[in-house]
C-alpha cells in the first residue's frame, strides 16, 4: 500500500504532539526515523518547520500550535520536491523561515523588524548550505536549518532552545552522502 503525502504530514503532526523537547534537531531526528518519512523528499518542507515550531512551543513561546502547523502545511505543500537544485533555495530553509513568519504574522506588505528577521534567518541558513554544496541531502540541510534557527532565536529573542552535537545516523540510506564534507558525518576522516 502506497503512503500518501497527506498521510506523511498527518504523521508528522501526530509525532510533534508527543514531543517534549526544546531541541528542534532532536525532534526532527525523531520524526525522520518514522518509517513513513523518506530519506529525501518534500515532506521535509513541512517536517523541518514543524520541528522548529514544536521546540518553540515546548520552550514556552505562546501560539496556537495546531493553527501554525496547518498554515505551515499549506505553505510547505506549495514547494515542489528538488527545489534546492532547481530554484536555488532549499525547502528546509524555506520551511523554517515560514515557521518564523507564521509566528511573527508577517506577510509581503509587512514593514517591520520581523520581516527583516525572517529574511536574515533564511539567508544565514542558505549561506551555510552554500558553503558545503551538493548534492542535496534533506537530513543535512534540516540539521543546518534547525541549528541555525536555534542560534538565531537564542541571539535575537532570548528563546532558550536546546542544542547538542549533531551526528547523522541516516548516511547509510543516502546514496549521495558527501561523507567527510558533511559537518554531521559520524565517521572520522580516516575512516572515509
Amino acid at each position: 500500500m502506497e503512503i500518501t503525502f497527506s498521510q506523511k504530514l498527518n504523521r508528522i503532526k501526530e509525532l510533534c504532539a508527543v514531543q517534549g523537547s526544546t531541541d528542534p534537531v532532536a525532534i526532527a531526528k525523531t520524526l525522520m526515523q518514522d518509517p513513513l518519512i523518506s530519506i529525501h523528499g518534500p515532506e521535509h518542507h513541512i517536517l523541518d518547520g514543524a520541528a522548529f515550531l514544536t521546540a518553540l512551543h515546548n520552550a514556552g513561546v505562546s501560539f496556537d500550535f495546531d493553527a501554525a502547523f496547518e498554515e505551515l502545511r499549506q505553505r510547505g505543500k506549495k514547494m515542489p520536491g528538488a527545489i534546492c537544485g532547481q530554484w536555488g533555495i532549499c525547502g528546509s530553509a524555506a520551511s523554517v523561515g515560514a515557521s518564523l513568519a507564521i509566528l511573527h504574522n508577517t506577510g509581503p506588505l509587512s514593514d517591520n523588524d520581523y520581516y527583516k528577521d525572517n529574511l536574515k534567518l533564511t539567508s544565514r541558513i542558505l549561506s551555510r548550505m552554500a558553503e558545503i554544496g551538493g548534492p542535496r541531502c534533506c537530513k543535512r540541510n534540516a540539521f543546518l536549518s534547525l541549528q541555525t534557527a536555534s542560534d538565531f532565536v537564542r541571539e535575537n529573542y532570548d528563546i532558550p532552545l536546546e542544542s547538542h552535537e549533531i551526528k547523522c545516523g541516516f548516511f547509510p540510506k543516502n546514496e549521495q552522502c558527501i561523507g567527510k564534507r558533511c559537518p554531521f558525518s559520524p565517521k572520522k576522516e580516516a575512516d572515509i
